[in-house]
């Protein structure tokens, strides 16, 4: 158990501190700190670590450990202000009760989940996928209510035209 727990403590390290964007490439760096496992063991790690893949600020997908995305170290380190200077927003068009919003590849799933949590009534619900969030909103909502809600969520909006 000793090896495991060290194994685990390793990986959580390497995923932390490097952009790591396939298993091949965990595979290879555990090797080179002395841990030779196979594909399987290391999904087993990863799912028992609760890794998940997020875009990171290059753009480029990679491993994450929970709660991590926001603050994971890169090694080309971008000022925080930089980071926080928009949700990712690009547009949003109606159509009927629905509503479709686009993102910046990786930023829809957390801006639903936002939205999801803020409580506005005048939605019944969403589904994002990478860079698009599918939106219903209540029957006799006009855009302009939606656009107003959401601009809590989205200060962009406040901006959209």
């Amino acid at each position: 158990m000793k090896v495991k727990n060290s194994r685990l403590e390793t990986l959580k390290m390497l995923i932390s501190s490097q952009e790591l964007s396939s298993q091949d490439q965990l595979l290879q760096a555990l090797a080179q700190e002395g841990f030779e496992i196979t594909q399987a063991t290391l999904s087993r790690d990863l799912k028992l670590l609760k890794v998940a893949k997020a875009a990171s600020s290059s753009g480029k997908y990679t491993y994450v450990l929970p709660n991590d995305a926001l603050y994971k170290r890169v090694s080309n380190h971008i000022p925080i202000s930089n980071m926080a200077m928009g949700t990712g927003f690009l547009s949003i068009n109606f159509s009927g009760n629905m509503v479709v919003i686009r993102t910046r590849p990786g930023y829809a799933s957390s801006i639903a989940y936002n939205i999801d949590n803020s409580d506005i009534t005048q939605i019944l619900g969403t589904i994002a996928g990478d860079d698009t969030i599918f939106l219903v909103k209540k029957k006799g909502i006009t855009e302009e209510e939606i656009i107003n809600a959401l601009s809590v969520v989205i200060p962009e909006l406040s901006l959209h035209d």
